[in-house]
């Protein structure tokens, strides 16, 4: 039996490696998480200098490096830790096992490893076991792999530095629409239709917002973010999305002012929100859309 035969046929070993796959991709994530935001800085440098008649020159390396020429992306240079700069290994980059090897730990300095990085790693795991479970062998679990990267991704980018990255929502968008070209999560005239809509839902309130108050309640990446749901999911789940979005918003919003004394004025990033609306909707967004159908119907 061929691995292919066997990942299609015994749904153990499907959900297995895509477990193993999520934490391995998880860990990539993390270096997305931590270089994009970076990488996009220092474009921005660059394109002010050009802007100025003005030779593009990175004053020092994002990370700390003494070596500001060398270069800074996804791959290069290699992962190191940030206090010591000592080179992160194989062994030590296991996805979550490293870090309880290491008891949280850099084996060369002894400085604390951020817990976020085991974390993300996991969720990635669990989140891609369970879509493989969920859906099953076929296109529609690894589109919602997928996905469920993509998302990952955006959430912590956006609370870190409340951006979403175009590198990430417009793939993602025309991803989506691609895939639904061959109808694997709704058909291509919901999925159009779903990224038109998603757009300009959220467009139109930023502007019934701006228009009321002079203040910007959002930035584009959230439109963008919502257009990408609608092109993978259809315009039918989006009213689910933003409503689940906006209570789960809601509730968190209010506790950090509440409880943590979080300013009123300090922005609260809204993609995290709505990547998790996103995500209920992906997996039991017909379930709840149904159920609530019946609700309205029953006398």
């Amino acid at each position: 039996m061929s691995l292919f035969d066997l990942l299609q046929t015994v749904p153990a070993a499907f959900i297995g490696a895509c477990l193993i796959l999520g934490l391995m991709v998880g860990s990539f994530l993390n270096v997305v998480i931590h270089r994009l935001p970076k990488m996009m800085e220092l474009g921005w440098q660059q394109q002010c200098a050009e802007l100025h008649g003005e030779t593009p020159q990175i004053s020092s390396h994002p990370d700390g490096d003494a070596t500001p020429h060398t270069p800074y992306n996804l791959v290069v240079p290699r992962s190191a830790c940030p206090h010591c700069n000592h080179a992160i290994s194989a062994w030590e980059n296991i996805p979550v096992i490293s870090y309880v090897l290491l008891r949280g730990k850099c084996r060369g300095c002894g400085a604390a490893i951020s817990p976020r990085y085991p974390i993300i790693e996991a969720i990635s795991g669990i989140l891609c076991a369970y879509a493989a479970a969920h859906f099953g062998f076929g296109l529609v679990a690894a589109g919602a792999l997928l996905l469920i990267w993509a998302l990952l991704a955006l959430t912590a980018i956006d609370f870190d530095t409340q951006l979403l990255p175009d590198d990430i929502t417009l793939p993602l968008l025309w991803t989506g629409l691609l895939f639904n070209l061959f109808g694997v999560f709704t058909n291509l005239p919901s999925a159009v239709f779903g990224a038109v809509i998603g757009y300009l839902a959220l467009w139109s309130v930023y502007w019934l917002f701006k228009l009321t108050t002079g203040k910007e309640g959002m930035g584009y990446g959230d439109f963008k973010l919502l257009a990408a749901l609608g092109a993978w999911l259809g315009w039918q789940m989006l009213p689910l999305i933003i409503l689940l979005s906006s209570l789960v918003g809601a509730v968190v919003g209010i506790t950090l002012i509440v409880a943590l004394k979080h300013g009123r004025n300090i922005p609260i990033p809204f993609g995290p929100y709505l990547a998790g609306g996103g995500l209920i909707a992906l997996f039991w967004g017909q379930t709840l859309t149904q159920g609530y159908l019946q609700l309205l119907s029953s006398p």
